[in-house]
């Protein structure tokens, strides 16, 4: 099945699992929409479920609607230092962080502030990191209901989570807070290593009727 999905900031397992399960074609025509994973992930730490969220350029007035692929980040303020450096105190204790961290960290030192780019980017380096070929087919035009792809935009949606019956699996704070299902992959990286990609294979999703 070809499913049509939004690029998103390091994306959720479930999102990711449906890349690793799925031909994907990245949607690069629709309009930019405000709290969805699109600038957003969630990641565990010591109190818990934890957010970072990507900045973005405002622009105004007749201007307020952008296509999600002109959306810059707001790099006013180092936000990239200051995720890298809340990842690395969530994860340093767990049994991959330093595995991978020589492959993520660049993506904090380099320069890029487009958006869209940047959430290809931290798939594609995720997708290095677990020995899977990241597809790079984005949409031609904008669809409300596109006619040869399944829609799994619904994926990018923060606001309604689904219960994707995730098997768990060992959390660096799960002792403190029980685990919590459907983090950024990064979670499922730094935790799980080289069985990550057999997990995303494993998870059984059903897209059709989440």
């Amino acid at each position: 099945m070809k499913i049509l999905v939004h690029p998103s900031y390091f994306p959720s397992i479930a999102t990711f699992a449906a890349i690793v399960q799925h031909e994907v074609v990245w949607e690069a025509h629709d309009n930019f929409q405000k709290q969805t994973y699109r600038n957003r992930c969630y990641i565990s730490t010591d109190k818990g479920k934890h957010m970072l969220n990507v900045p973005i350029k405002h622009v105004g007035g007749q201007e307020g609607r952008q296509k999600y692929v002109d959306v810059g980040t707001e790099n006013s303020y180092n936000w990239k230092k200051e995720h890298w450096r809340t990842l690395e105190t969530a994860y340093r204790t767990s049994p991959f962080f330093e595995f991978y961290e020589d492959e993520l960290r660049p993506l904090y030192e380099d320069s890029e502030d487009s958006l869209y780019d940047f959430n290809l980017k931290t798939i594609e380096t995720i997708a290095d990191c677990i020995g899977l070929a990241i597809p790079t087919q984005k949409s031609e035009k904008y669809e409300v209901s596109p006619a040869t792809l399944f829609d799994a935009r619904f994926l990018v949606e923060a606001k309604k989570e689904r219960n994707w019956n995730m098997g768990s699996y060992a959390q660096v704070f799960e002792e403190r807070h029980g685990f919590i299902p459907n983090l950024s992959v990064l979670d499922l990286l730094f935790n799980e290593g080289t069985n990550t990609l057999s997990y995303l294979k494993s998870l059984s999703l059903d897209l059709k009727h989440a």
